[in-house]
């Protein structure tokens, strides 16, 4: 494990700041920017609303008007774009599935969309049968990211049956690196993200027996930096999104108290803006509902007060997963 400056923890979560952030972040259709990100319109309502329901504030958007724009997303194959008009992708579809879950909203997906059995099959036919591994799209792009995705929706749907999930956990394997990381395809260097998909699939399939947790949890503690922030590899600068990526990782294998506490807490509190709310990837930077969905997910991690508990393994609240899983060991 590597040394961490000792840094107090000399501030509080903005809990009403961020709430207001992320309820204005669909009242800036004037701006430029705006429309630069319709690509990641779904994904950011997924990170916006987890951050919302983390926060204790789940009623802060509209659940009808939320559900409209989800089913207005979907197409006739049962893939969901980022946006309406846009074409169906694993990731979109993922992020669909993860907020109808957050509602309890299955039912009206059956009412209003193409059911989930569409859905379903949808990201079936994603799957190298030969392989295990899973595309994004009709494209054919590969990638472990996809994989997880795959494993979490089909689970949270009740249709993991779909697909042939030892193959999958048969590539994960195939990922694995001498270091006890993870990288997006056989051979591909270890990288704390593709640690997180491979573990956190391995969890849902429920194979972290395959897991070398000694070497890889040796080897995500190592991502620490003096100023108390996670990285996602050696030498590289600390991101408040590591916070998520690196601790859940560590919290699925049992060896989250490998990391300094007070100091990850510290490190993101300062990354927050607590005026005008919102959590940036560093201190002083520009904020966005990326970092601040996974800041407040990793504090959640860490027990701060104040939140609600988080899946490790889906990034939900547990809550969430345990009404439509049941609980897991």
């Amino acid at each position: 494990m590597s040394k961490v400056q000792k840094l107090p923890v000399e501030l509080e979560l903005a809990t009403s700041a961020h709430v207001k952030y992320i309820q204005s972040l669909d009242t800036r259709k004037d701006e430029y920017e705006y429309w630069l990100t319709e690509h990641l319109r779904l994904n950011g309502l997924y990170w916006g609303l987890t951050a919302l329901h983390l926060l204790r504030r789940p009623d802060a958007l509209p659940r009808d008007q939320t559900i409209d724009f989800i089913i207005s997303c979907q197409h006739d194959s049962g893939g969901f774009g980022a946006a309406p008009g846009h074409d169906a992708h694993m990731l979109y579809t993922v992020s669909a599935v993860q907020i109808l879950a957050l509602l309890d909203a299955f039912g009206e997906l059956e009412k209003r969309g193409k059911g989930k059995a569409r859905v379903g099959k949808f990201i079936a036919d994603l799957q190298n049968r030969e392989t295990g591994v899973f595309a994004g799209d009709e494209w054919g792009e590969e990638d472990t990211r996809f994989l997880y995705g795959a494993l979490n929706a089909l689970s949270l749907l009740g249709l993991l049956d779909l697909v042939d999930v030892g193959k999958a956990v048969d590539y994960i394997v195939a990922c694995a690196n001498f270091d006890g990381g993870y990288g997006v395809s056989p051979g591909a260097e270890s990288h704390s993200g593709q640690i997180f998909t491979c573990v956190a699939a391995l969890s849902i399939a429920g194979r972290l027996d395959v897991v070398n947790v000694e070497k890889l949890g040796g080897w995500l503690s190592e991502r620490q930096v003096p100023g108390g922030g996670l990285n996602g590899r050696p030498e590289k600068k600390e991101d408040v999104c590591y916070s998520w990526w690196v601790l859940s990782s560590l919290e699925m294998i049992g060896r989250a108290h490998w990391i300094d506490r007070d100091s990850l807490v510290s490190f993101i509190l300062r990354c927050q803006d607590t005026e005008s709310g919102g959590i940036s990837d560093q201190p002083g930077n520009m904020v966005d509902v990326y970092h601040t969905c996974f800041g407040i997910a990793g504090l959640s991690i860490l027990g701060y007060d104040g939140l609600d508990p988080v899946d490790p393994v889906y990034c939900l609240p547990k809550s969430t997963t345990e009404r439509i899983l049941g609980k897991r060991k």
